[in-house]
């Protein structure tokens, strides 16, 4: 059914990015960014070469500026300045304040996810957020110092003829739980650290997802299998969950429900390994920082890899210079924990988690196979036998190979099967939109559902009229990619008021924090503009505008126009078209 707006002469130019289509470039160098909350990956693959995805492993470390400092599947999320220089990764020390967690501080609203653990647990390292620098700064000079060592690896891994004549194009990830801002923050941090404009975005639990399912022997799986998806990582733990639909010639699935996350990462361990230290032997005369660097590396390096939560479980930290004291536990320069008194740390982290792949598994209202964990935390012995304990024993708990870098790996798969459609193996063929998006239309008046208050009277149709929302998709509703989806819209005034210049369409979006179903009207609840789509029709004649008899018996102008939406992993692609012609391109994030 046909929609009717009224005309608003708007010169404000539209918000977001365009997207272009390069898919059709000879050959590429796709670099993949899981850029986390605590760790971050990058994998490269050449478009050629598909079959080739590498994980970088090199990293500069505080006593070596070169490549091979460090070798690790990822590196800190870390950033300290010093002396005009910036220190990143495992550049910066255990001594010290540094910037962590800026991430998060691109979207404001993550403050409502926010579990009691980080306030209740705050990292005695971290410097506050803001100090000295902007979290869009801090984010900017990560991914340039990302980037730049990336690059730089590259020189080593292929010639210097492909290297020179080969363009690069950048993939990033995000959490889906995010701000349509923050991903929009995101995108502009990264071209900014120098990884272009046309760079594409994948969701973080998708991404996993992606790589997960493709790692599971495809003989498991059948048309039907649900599988929860919990991606726990070291500050955030994300879940989401697909239905397989089809197994040839590729993997396809459709999301069973939406994804949910929270800050409960494995990083609140280590603080509150940190704060149980402090409380249990800082009173003893040699108690210095040192004391806590080396038991903190031992506790995040061994004691929470190895931890599998039996009672008569020993962990050995080192307290260097403190005393013997029987009654504390420490002997010759070593502190022995008990497995209780390490299990005591863990479950307050290990129950958020735990209740969040029940939450997910309620939701998908599907019989669940199995859960799959990925990410460092995933990987955990205790995580995954608690999490088994705690669900419905038919349900199987999987840890696929190389959880901690999947989102990398994923992204990797997914940006290069957008490139090469050959080399796609697990395609998400639909999506549950996270929120309401639409626009204000007018329509016909309804007493059973608009206020009389808000009708007017309208000459071109002679009936009463109302200003309400038009939604193009809901929340919970499935979003197909790649698949473009359009709305047909008409605009009308009076002839006597001259020819009009521009069509202008705003997109709106409603979060529905709680449920409660999409507004009637715009002032409802806490509607947001989004974006706005604009076409300049001053080149068209005046004797090619439609023009029609109004019930009033004067002539008006109406031109007639779609709206095109195109939804992809992490953005929705919104045109406005007139005469088969698309004005004004722009990107929303992730539905």
């Amino acid at each position: 059914m046909e929609e009717k707006t009224t005309f608003e002469a708007l010169g404000q130019a539209a918000s977001g990015l365009n997207i272009e289509d390069d898919a059709t470039a000879d050959r590429k160098i796709l670099i993949a960014v899981d850029f986390g909350t605590t760790f971050s990956g990058v994998a490269w693959a050449q478009t050629r070469r598909p079959d080739v995805q590498s994980v970088i492993i090199q990293w500069p470390d505080s006593t070596n500026g070169g490549l091979e400092g460090v070798s690790s599947d990822k590196v800190p999320t870390e950033l300290r300045y010093e002396q005009g220089q910036v220190k990143w990764g495992f550049q910066v020390d255990d001594y010290g304040l540094r910037h962590q967690w800026f991430k998060l501080d691109l979207d404001p609203t993550q403050s409502r996810g926010i579990s009691d653990l980080s306030r209740q647990f705050p990292d005695q390292h971290a410097l506050p957020p803001g100090y000295s620098a902007s979290s869009e700064k801090l984010c900017t000079d990560y991914l340039g110092a990302l980037r730049a060592h990336t690059e730089e690896v590259l020189k080593f891994k292929l010639p210097a003829s492909i290297i020179k004549s080969t363009p690069i194009e950048y993939i990033i990830t995000v959490p889906a739980v995010w701000s349509d801002s923050a991903q929009a923050k995101t995108r502009l941090c990264a071209a900014a650290a120098g990884m272009g404009k046309n760079l594409q975005i994948i969701s973080e639990p998708e991404a996993a997802a992606i790589y997960a399912l493709h790692a599971m022997d495809p003989h498991s799986i059948q048309v039907g299998d649900t599988f929860v998806l919990c991606d726990a990582g070291g500050g955030t733990v994300d879940l989401i969950s697909y239905t397989v639909t089809e197994l040839k010639p590729i993997l396809k699935v459709t999301e069973a429900a939406m994804g949910t996350g929270r800050l409960c990462g494995s990083t609140f361990l280590n603080r509150i390994f940190q704060k149980f230290l402090v409380d249990k032997l800082s009173l003893n005369e040699e108690w210095d920082e040192e004391v806590v660097e080396d038991a903190m590396k031992r506790f995040d390096l061994v004691t929470k890899k190895a931890f599998r939560g039996g009672p008569s479980e020993e962990s050995v930290i080192p307290v260097p210079g403190l005393a013997d004291n029987p009654s504390q536990g420490v002997r010759r320069g070593k502190f022995k924990m008990n497995g209780t008194q390490v299990k005591a740390i863990f479950d307050p982290v290990v129950d958020e988690v735990v209740a969040l792949v029940r939450g997910q598994i309620a939701a998908t209202q599907k019989k669940v196979k199995a859960v799959l964990l990925v990410g460092g935390f995933g990987q955990n012995a205790y995580l995954r036998e608690t999490v088994r304990a705690a669900i419905d024993p038919a349900i199987e708990v999987i840890q696929p190979p190389n959880g901690w870098t999947a989102v990398v790996r994923g992204a990797l798969m997914k940006g290069l099967s957008q490139l090469e459609p050959d080399t796609e193996r697990v395609k998400v063929a639909s999506r549950s939109a996270r929120k309401h998006y639409g626009t204000e239309i007018m329509s016909k008046y309804d007493s059973s559902k608009h206020a009389k208050a808000t009708s007017w009277w309208d000459d071109y149709d002679g009936e009463f009229k109302v200003f309400d929302m038009s939604w193009f998709i809901t929340k919970g509703s499935p979003v197909t990619e790649d698949r473009a989806s359009i709305r047909k819209y008409h605009k009308v005034w009076k002839v006597s008021e001259g020819p009009r210049q521009i069509v202008a369409q705003d997109i709106l979006m409603f979060a529905d924090p709680e449920d409660k179903g999409a507004p009637i009207y715009k002032d409802d609840g806490e509607v947001k503009h989004l974006a706005r789509l604009t076409a300049d029709l001053s080149c068209i004649p005046v004797r090619e505008l439609v023009q029609k008899l109004g019930k009033d018996g004067k002539m008006y102008y109406v031109i007639y126009y779609e709206i095109e939406m195109t939804y992809y992993s992490a953005q929705t692609k919104y045109c406005l078209v007139y005469k088969q012609v698309k004005y004004d391109s722009v990107t929303a994030e992730y539905v």
